[in-house]
């Protein structure tokens, strides 16, 4: 078992992590860290009064002590792996994961270093190639360890898509993404101006949904990433009155003729991890709902334990050629899930 510890263990993304990890084959929870507020409780006393995760909280790391994230020397001394979802300005988050990557490996569900040279944003489906940049990143550092990120929450359900388009040329996308308030580390009842209501602004968000794409379809040249030149994405982000569970409807230009069956076989063979038995990875990533009325956020964002993709509603597009809609789970396949898909994947390659 990998010892693995948590940064930001207290908050939304952080108790997700914890309860995913709950009887994990290959990672074992034996340190949590928070701020200073929860420093010296133990994890149960201090997210008394507002755990969010469906069924309780793990036994073993509610008796932990939460130490704070400053405690970098204890931490990397009890673990070889670190999950980050801390809650920092972005120069306090770059400095503390460098700080842990110096020792053990690290990966972020933060923004902070998503743009940094020489860190992969890895979707393990896509782009699971660019973990070689660690061995740049390195040689370039000196570190023992490691930093790799994933990416954002809200292009977790389209881009997929995209990638096992491929063979279609897919050149331009327009997306509106519906997104959960989870997204926001937040809960209905923490945030009762959302009841009935929909936000149709959600900052950063945007640009991270038309940006992020190109890094993580670009390719490693010369010990970093060549952004990809295409598709051309243009994404409008609003906040929706929903628990869990990103929305995206999205329309696309093809370079290529595709029928309707094109893509259904396309998406739903669509699984490039196959073979390599990664515990949190589904068996089919993407299932396509032919009913008129799905994918409905209730009912399929806990597809494959909430790791899944479901797509449904495909049509014609006069303007762009297609449209459909995808659906993902934000906390899970958009957060702490896929920060662990990626851990899986770096240890499957021998880096962790």
């Amino acid at each position: 078992m990998i010892k693995t510890g948590i940064l930001g263990a207290t908050g939304m993304v952080g108790q997700r992590f914890v309860s995913l990890l709950e009887g994990h084959p290959w990672f074992e929870v034996v340190a949590v860290a928070a701020s200073s507020q929860s420093a010296g409780k133990t994890y149960a006393e201090a997210v008394k009064g507002r755990w969010c995760m469906p069924g309780g909280i793990p036994s073993a790391v509610g008796k932990l002590l939460v130490k704070t994230c400053q405690d970098v020397d204890s931490m990397v001394n009890e673990v070889d792996l670190v999950f980050s979802a801390v809650d920092m300005d972005k120069d306090s988050i770059r400095a503390l994961e460098e700080s842990f990557a110096e020792h053990v490996a690290v990966v972020s569900n933060n923004s902070a270093h998503r743009w940094t040279e020489d860190v992969p944003m890895i979707m393990p489906e896509i782009n699971p190639e660019h973990v070689i940049l660690i061995d740049a990143q390195r040689k370039k550092r000196g570190w023992k360890g490691l930093l790799a990120v994933k990416p954002n929450c809200s292009l977790q359900s389209y881009v997929p898509v995209i990638s096992a388009l491929e063979p279609f040329d897919v050149q331009k996308v327009e997306v509106t993404t519906l997104q959960a308030i989870s997204g926001a580390g937040k809960t209905f009842k923490t945030w009762p101006e959302m009841v009935d209501n929909v936000i149709p602004f959600i900052g950063g968000e945007e640009e991270k949904s038309e940006r992020e794409p190109m890094k993580i379809l670009g390719n490693v040249v010369n010990g970093k990433i060549e952004e990809a030149s295409s598709p051309i994405i243009s994404a409008t982000c609003i906040r929706v009155p929903v628990s869990d569970g990103h929305m995206a409807s999205v329309a696309m230009e093809l370079g290529k003729e595709m029928s309707e069956k094109d893509f259904i076989t396309r998406l739903e063979s669509y699984n490039p991890l196959s073979g390599m038995d990664l515990p949190s990875a589904p068996k089919q990533l993407i299932k396509y709902c032919p009913e008129d009325d799905r994918p409905q956020t209730h009912d399929e964002r806990d597809y494959s334990d909430g790791m899944g993709i479901t797509v449904g509603r495909l049509r014609k597009d006069e303007i762009l050629g297609w449209k459909f809609v995808a659906l993902s789970h934000n906390t899970i396949r958009g957060a702490a899930g896929g920060a662990i898909l990626v851990a899986e994947l770096l240890k499957a390659k021998k880096y962790i």
